[in-house]
């Protein structure tokens, strides 16, 4: 048999398994095997317990903290490698380290630079992520990046609320882009929080720029650190006279205190989707699966189909 026609292998780093079990599922395969040993000093050592010669094979992991977790990617995409696998797809629902896409201050590193190519150096044919923090990252690989919108499993859920008076909100002048795709989409008006901070996750001072009196509103954003931004500008968009907040945000990194303070805040809900697994389940949170979304696109890539449907917002 042609290596060309022999069906892929799907494999998960640990941190990741339950969603690689929804994506495996939805795809109609089942995971591959993978043992890892670990050594008394923290080393560990994947191994893949079945043959991927000639093969596709997708590792799915996300490289939230701690760094451990994208060791583990590097070290699968290497031996996926060394093991003659034909191509190397690295599905990473989040890409870690997207913050630091840029210098913004002297002496600092560009971390999403670094990554990408510690990843190509590693041997990944293939990059498919969600909703970087910054578009651009896609350039720092050369590499082929399948860089999906979350926006496609989100959409339909915001319909299903059938709220009037909807305005889209943004929590920072970053993410205003992502606002106006979908108030294109829903017909709705946008507006942006203007914020700043005296550091990392501490916000000193926030505005609003538009109106939102009479409104339901819904921020969108990639993700969720500590909520410190969120919960703020939900509590600011109240006293401005919303009827209700709603946030929509993809990755779901909830460190700290971030779900007691969704807990306390104005926002009637928070929904997420599964690209990092919650650290604590909470009333407010809605999670939405986009296994079905990377499946599609993971088939569409094996057969060669095109996914430019999955690049519209």
């Amino acid at each position: 048999m042609s290596t060309n026609n022999l069906s892929p292998k799907i494999f998960a780093c640990s941190q990741s398994v339950e969603l690689a079990e929804k994506i495996a599922k939805e795809y109609g395969a089942e995971l591959g095997n993978v043992k890892t040993t670990h050594f008394s000093d923290g080393e560990f050592q994947p191994a893949f317990e079945e043959s991927i010669r000639g093969r596709r094979v997708f590792l799915i992991g996300s490289t939230f903290p701690n760094s451990d977790n994208l060791m583990e990617m590097l070290l699968m995409i290497d031996a996926a490698k060394r093991a003659s696998a034909r191509h190397i797809t690295a599905v990473m629902p989040y890409f870690g380290w997207a913050r630091q896409d840029r210098k913004d201050k002297p002496r600092v590193a560009i971390g999403a630079k670094l990554v990408a190519n510690l990843l190509q150096a590693a041997g990944a044919t293939r990059i498919m992520t969600m909703d970087l923090h910054a578009d651009q990252i896609q350039g720092f690989f050369e590499r082929p990046v399948d860089h999906m919108f979350a926006s496609t499993i989100f959409l339909p859920h915001v319909k299903e609320l059938g709220l009037d008076n909807l305005t889209i909100a943004s929590p920072d002048m970053g993410g205003s882009k992502r606002a106006y795709a979908y108030s294109k989409f829903l017909s709705s008006d946008v507006v942006i929080c203007y914020k700043q901070r005296k550091k990392a996750n501490v916000i000193s001072h926030m505005e609003l720029i538009g109106d939102v009196e009479g409104k339901n509103v819904i921020l969108v954003d990639d993700m969720i650190d500590t909520g410190g931004t969120l919960t703020k500008a939900a509590d600011l968009m109240m006293e401005r006279g919303a009827l209700s907040v709603r946030a929509i945000c993809t990755h779901p990194i909830l460190s700290g205190e971030a779900v007691d303070r969704i807990e306390k805040s104005s926002l009637i809900e928070l929904i997420v989707s599964d690209t990092i697994p919650l650290k604590r389940e909470s009333s407010k949170i809605k999670v939405v699966s986009c296994a079905p979304l990377f499946a599609d696109i993971m088939h569409k890539v094996q057969e060669n189909i095109s996914i430019s449907d999955k690049f519209l917002m």
